[in-house]
């Protein structure tokens, strides 16, 4: 998902996908140390989407404080 189209998101809809990657990070992980996952650089990719979200969100939390 393009950054801008999670900036058009609100922030319980943010909060959830940070759940849903997260419980899909850590299944990646599960498949990683099986030696079952077939692309690696999923769990980079997944924690980068991670890292945009929790920015966005504070982001949206700073515009609230002004």
């Amino acid at each position: 998902m393009e950054i801008n189209e999670l900036r058009k998101l609100s922030v319980e809809d943010l909060k959830k996908r940070v759940i849903e990657k997260k419980e899909e990070l850590f299944a990646k992980r599960m498949q990683a140390s099986s030696g079952t996952l077939d692309k690696p650089t999923e769990l980079k990719t997944l924690r980068k989407e991670i890292a945009r979200i929790k920015t966005i969100l504070k982001e949206k939390e700073m515009d609230g404080e002004k």
